[in-house]
């Protein structure tokens, strides 16, 4: 069983004993603490936005995290099963206090977790986070009395608010997307992508829709974090049925991936890269991504005549330096679209239909659209973590060794090579530490992770 409170949010497997999983006990602390911080911030009005992805256990924390907040007074809005960026629009669409996601992202079925969003729709800061932990810690949350508990309402109109959204954004072309007369495939793994990617599409004038694992069960048919080797089935369905492409979307919908039409991998990485072409060919400015991603991006980048800014990983930060850098695009090497034209915060929706209108007045194959970029492969590698190992140390040691290479240390561990780089860095959502390289040549980028790997073996 595990507990993670992170700047990702509340995260953690269901069951178990209190503070060892995510209990029942656990989220009604946590989120009674969430209560706390939007009170100490003095919200003119009392609507919190709550929704969930199709996980097995979605329904029984929906209820906790509901009778909570009407517990401590709050105008709870429950959009019921939902996305990670649709909850995030809602917020600012109903002028909400705060908003509550019901989802673990990319873990197995047995995780669940509270991701927690401010006012303006986008994750609360690392400074909140320490605070709603020490409010939890202390138990510092009071419950409104009989004539002041609040109330629960059910609102399913959002989903199509969101998309109304997206088909008005100047730079979604709804007439060339149906021109094109794209033949797709979705691979919606048992959760919520099943009803709203297939909505989007229609709305954008895509007729031919074939969607995989589309009952919203919770049993994802395969790991859910849309890797090469977990969307075989997808590949295989995109080939043998001449289709135009596949899309792969993890279980709340903010992660985004593409499959060519020969059943190759468009490339988690290169997501961001296309749609940031695409922006940048129409509106010039400054990209941000984190520096566990492509340099592909910082190409693309200075192409158009802009400025590319890494960041630490997390959605936050990355939000943080966009800001910062008033960036025209920004995002995660994971698939992950941040367009402030939209909102701050990660939208494999608002993503598919920029990358759909792309491909579109691009007018040939996907494939084609993908060997225009730089060819850059990254080695994605983890390793357990068990209590007893000091990261700190550990990470020290191996800096250590490479001290005559450019290091940063801003997250984790990057050490540079020239043009290729590897970065170390645990994770905010899983108990592992995370090994991604990255070289023009795949063999390279694959010894780079065996060497670091190899060294942390031997220091263990």
């Amino acid at each position: 069983m595990a507990l993670i409170k992170s700047i990702s949010g509340i995260r953690g497997t269901i069951g178990g004993a209190p503070d060892q999983g995510l209990t029942p006990i656990d989220i009604v602390k946590y989120t009674a603490a969430f209560g706390v911080l939007v009170q100490q911030k003095g919200a003119e009005n009392k609507k919190i936005v709550i929704g969930r992805d199709g996980r097995i256990s979605g329904e029984m924390v929906k209820n906790l995290v509901a009778s909570t907040l009407q517990a401590m007074g709050f105008e709870v809005i429950d959009l019921g099963l939902s996305t990670t960026p649709t909850v995030e629009v809602a917020v600012t669409m109903a002028g909400a206090a705060g908003g509550i996601i019901l989802t673990a992202s990319h873990n197995p079925k047995e995780w669940n977790a509270l991701k927690l969003l401010n006012e303006k729709g986008e994750f609360i800061s690392a400074e909140e986070g320490q605070q709603l932990l020490t409010i939890a810690q202390d138990d510092k949350y009071t419950f409104a009395e009989i004539g002041h508990l609040g109330t629960i309402t059910e609102d399913d109109t959002y989903m199509q608010k969101h998309i109304e959204a997206i088909l008005a954004h100047p730079l979604v072309d709804k007439e060339a997307i149906a021109a094109a007369d794209f033949n797709i495939v979705l691979d919606a793994i048992n959760s919520t992508g099943a009803i709203f990617v297939p909505a989007l599409l229609e709305a954008l004038g895509v007729q031919k829709i074939k969607v995989l694992n589309e009952e919203v069960n919770g049993q994802f048919a395969h790991n859910p974090e849309p890797l090469p080797e977990h969307l075989r089935e997808l590949c295989s369905y995109v080939e043998k049925n001449n289709a135009s492409m596949g899309i792969a979307v993890d279980p709340d919908v903010d992660r985004l991936c593409f499959v060519c039409e020969d059943g190759s991998l468009f490339g988690e990485e290169y997501t961001l890269v296309a749609v940031a072409d695409y922006i940048l060919q129409h509106k010039k400015g400054n990209t941000v991504s984190n520096m566990s991603s492509t340099r592909a991006l910082r190409d693309i980048t200075e192409k158009h005549g802009g400025t590319y800014y890494p960041s630490a990983v997390g959605e936050v930060n990355v939000v943080t330096k966009m800001k910062a850098v008033d960036a025209v695009i920004g995002g995660e090497g994971n698939g992950g679209i941040i367009d402030p034209q939209s909102h701050y915060g990660r939208d494999a929706l608002i993503g598919i239909a920029l990358f759909l209108t792309h491909l579109a007045k691009f007018g040939k194959s996907i494939k084609t659209l993908r060997n225009t970029y730089p060819n850059y492969y990254i080695s994605k590698n983890k390793i357990e973590l068990s209590p007893e190992i000091n990261v700190k140390n550990l990470f020290a040691s191996i800096q250590d060794r490479y001290k005559k290479q450019p290091i940063n240390t801003e997250d984790g561990l990057k050490i540079e090579f020239d043009m290729d780089w590897v970065h170390l860095r645990t994770s905010n959502t899983e108990p592992i530490i995370r090994i991604y390289s990255e070289s023009n040549s795949k063999t390279t980028a694959e010894n780079i992770a065996k060497r670091i790997m190899s060294d942390i073996g031997e220091l263990l």
